[in-house]
C-alpha cells in the first residue's frame, strides 16, 4: 500500500495500491501556496 502525503502540512491526501509500502509527497488542496508569483502571465 502506498500513501500520498502533503509535503507542507503532512496531512494524508490519498492511498494507492502498491506492492511495497511507499510514501509519495504532493500538495493538498488546503495548502494554498502560490508558487507562480510573477512568473509568466
Amino acid at each position: 500500500m502506498g500513501t500520498i502525503v502533503c509535503q507542507t502540512c503532512e496531512a494524508t491526501i490519498a492511498y494507492f495500491e502498491d506492492e511495497k509500502v511507499t510514501t509519495l509527497y504532493g500538495q493538498c488542496d488546503g495548502c494554498g501556496h502560490d508558487d507562480d508569483g510573477e512568473k509568466g502571465e
